[in-house]
């Protein structure tokens, strides 16, 4: 049978895997055939049959070291984002009561966008430098999805186009240059008062 002529060359393919797989077969006097599969404990099998045919997975099995050490590197990726977010928040809060000034971008004068740009570029990561750029970096989010470290974005002039950018700091807080009373580096309330009527949307910068 052509199925018999091939499966030598099979086991010796599969022998080279990681599964340590062989395959021995006994071709019976009805003409059918017996396949006997062995493999090392740190393979698992399964075996799918469907009215057409039937087929067999060999995979490598993940010991719990090995999960643990996976779980772990995932949670240094969480944590590095995280601790990236916090130092973006640490260097905006360390400019708060710096002055604000037009087309200023630091490091003690800044306008909206300029201190928004000057504390993401502190922290290694390169965004556009205007507001109305900065607005159009990552998908819109609304009010209930921003999270520590978004861009918030608002329309103050109510013109249809972003003008004013800040930092959300979470707990509905948001750090930015104002040329308001304040006219510095300040946290304000985004769900109250003048912002919260001029609030349009967030883009998150860290996916």
């Amino acid at each position: 049978m052509k199925f018999a002529r091939f499966l030598p060359l099979l086991c010796g393919a599969l022998l080279a895997n990681e599964c340590n797989i062989s395959i021995n077969y006994i071709q019976e006097k009805d003409g059918s055939i017996t396949l006997n599969i062995s493999h090392s404990q740190s393979c698992k099998m399964s075996v799918s049959l469907t009215e057409d045919g039937s087929s067999i997975k060999f995979s490598p099995k993940i010991s719990k070291k090995r999960a643990s050490k996976i779980e772990s590197g995932t949670k240094n990726l969480d944590l590095s984002k995280e601790s990236l977010i916090e130092s973006i928040i640490k260097t905006a809060k360390s400019k708060v009561g710096s002055k604000y000034n037009p087309g200023s971008s630091g490091p003690d004068r800044f306008d909206c966008s300029g201190f928004v740009y000057y504390v993401f570029k502190q922290n290694g990561i390169k965004i556009p430098r205007v507001s109305t750029k900065q607005a159009q970096i990552g998908e819109k989010l609304k009010r209930d999805e921003l999270k520590k470290g978004d861009i918030v974005c608002f329309d103050t002039a109510k013109r249809g186009r972003i003008n004013h950018t800040g930092i959300y700091l979470g707990d509905g807080r948001f750090i930015h240059s104002t040329s308001g009373r304040a006219y510095s580096v300040t946290v304000s309330n985004l769900d109250k008062g003048f912002y919260k009527e001029k609030f349009r949307w967030g883009v998150r910068v860290l996916k």
